[in-house]
Order: C-alpha cells, then sequence, then structure tokens
C-alpha cells in the first residue's frame, strides 16, 4: 500500500470517506498495520489516518524520537487531514502515552478518543495499585528492552522478538527489531530529553478506554477508571483478552468503538408513550 503523503520521514495513509477524520496511532512493537481491522470496519463512515511511530519502521534509519518532537509530529500531520475540525484519536500502548500528552497540550485538535489498554499507567494512584510482583514484571520487561535498544542489531532484534514472543504480541516477528525499544530507554535514562514533562491524563472531551482483563496486572488504577466511567459522554468497557483486544477479538472491538461513535437513535416517541397522566 502506497502512502498518502510524508511528513519528515514519516509515511501517511489515508483511507475512507466522511467528514471525521480517525488517527490511529500505535505502540510496541507494532506499525500501522495493527489498525489492518479497524479500517476496514471504519472506512465506510470515516477517513482513516494512520502511520509507523518514527524509528518503528524497519526500513526507515534509526532514530529516537523524543516527546516534544513526537507531539509535533501528531500536530502536523492532524492539521494536514483535518484543518480546522478535531479529529478522533484511536491510541493503543505507547500511542495512549503520546497520544494523551497531544490531547493535553492541544485540547482543540480532539473530539474524542478511543484509548486501548492504557490509562493513568504511572500515576501515583497506579503505583499503589500494583503489586511486588507486578512492579517487578514491568521493570523486568522495560529494562531488557531498553538494554536491546542499547545494544541494537542482530542481537538487540532478537532480544525483542523474544519479549513480543512472551507477551503473546499478535504481530508479525518480521517488523518487530530493536530501534522500536527508544521509549524504554527514554524511560528509564531520561535520554532525548525524557518524559518528565509528561502530563496526568485528564481528557477534556469524551473517552472510550477498552481494556483487556487476562493480563498479570492492569495498566490503569481502578479509581481513574471509574471516575472516567462516570463522565458525561465517556465509556469503560473490558474485555476477556489480552494487551491487544483489538487484534484479540476484532469483531466485539470494533461493534464497541461503532456504537461509541455512532449511537443508534432512539425510536420515536408514540403519541401514547408521550402523553402524560
Amino acid at each position: 500500500m502506497s502512502p498518502t503523503f510524508q511528513i519528515e520521514g514519516v509515511d501517511v495513509f489515508v483511507e475512507g470517506q466522511g467528514e471525521d477524520a480517525l488517527v490511529m496511532i500505535h505502540g510496541w512493537p507494532d506499525t500501522y498495520r495493527l489498525w489492518d481491522a479497524q479500517v476496514a470496519h471504519l472506512r465506510a463512515s470515516h477517513r482513516c489516518v494512520r502511520f509507523t511511530l518514527p524509528g518503528f519502521d524497519a526500513a526507515q534509519p534509526r532514530r529516537a524520537c523524543g516527546l516534544e518532537e513526537m507531539i509535533a509530529l501528531f500536530k502536523r500531520i492532524i492539521e494536514q487531514v483535518s484543518p480546522g475540525r478535531p479529529v478522533v484519536l484511536m491510541l493503543h500502548d505507547w500511542g495512549c502515552v503520546f497520544g494523551y500528552q497531544l490531547l493535553m497540550r492541544h485540547p482543540e485538535l480532539v473530539a474524542r478518543v478511543i484509548a486501548v489498554d492504557i490509562g493513568d499507567a504511572g500515576s501515583p494512584a497506579h503505583v499503589r495499585a500494583l503489586g511486588a510482583k507486578a512492579k517487578l514484571m514491568v521493570l523486568g520487561y522495560q529494562l531488557w528492552l531498553a538494554l536491546a535498544w542499547r545494544i541494537g542489531g542482530r542481537l538487540g532484534t532478537w532480544m525483542t522478538r523474544y519479549m513480543a514472543g512472551a507477551m503473546q504480541c499478535p504481530s508479525d516477528p518480521q517488523y518487530i527489531h530493536a530501534d522500536m525499544n527508544y521509549p524504554y530507554d527514554i524511560t528509564w535514562t531520561g535520554s532525548h530529553g525524557g518524559y518528565r514533562k509528561a502530563r496526568p491524563i485528564d481528557p477534556p472531551c469524551p473517552m472510550l478506554y477498552l481494556y483487556g482483563t487476562r493480563k498479570p496486572f492492569m495498566f490503569h488504577s481502578q479509581a481513574w477508571a471509574e471516575a472516567l466511567a462516570a463522565r458525561p459522554g465517556s465509556r469503560v468497557q473490558g474485555f476477556k483478552t489480552g494487551h491487544w483486544v483489538m487484534s484479540a477479538q476484532p469483531q466485539a472491538f470494533n461493534e464497541a468503538v461503532s456504537a461509541w461513535l455512532v449511537p443508534t437513535p432512539k425510536p420515536p416517541q408514540t403519541s401514547s408513550s408521550a402523553s402524560s397522566s
């Protein structure tokens, strides 16, 4: 598939029709291909915009993208695909982390958010909710991937694919490589500006949060999920899957998204039901 346009070396694909643009941002260790089933389902009603994060495309040179640079890239893409009209963000994994920062800094660009499996991860409430075993697991896989980034090459790629397999990632291993791991290096070393300036996620717009329940631990706190579900227009829904909900249960996922994006109209009231006693 040929890209629609390119910004800063990143190929951007736009498919579908409709006034609203749905900007899809993946995470580790994925590419724009993660959203294939969602594009097939939603392109009849939305313009689906997707791209592979900088440094995640094996066909491109190795590069790490700091937080400020990432936000600026997203902003440029949105302004090109939907000038003057806010978009819907669909986010997963690191796509949530980066997309939330775009939302908090440029709320005028975003009408609604669909977030998958990453909520207030890393917040004080979330950290308190994690047990000792869960904290060790997070430490283990993140440091492993940060080291794989530093090592790079064949060994770093083997380490990355090994961890992706251990996590039951559905992505094709041929697209998984060591260069995808720089967000973990930035997290633990503060390289490329670090993530110290990241803002807590407090969505100023309606948000649909979909997450998998069959995981060793959650990437959100219960208090955050309950507070989000109580907001007008927002919704929280769990699925009996792991981290990659959209791949494990694509039909159910797509139906949940469609129902939230375009609610089923209520049937008109009959004269009898409309009358008062």
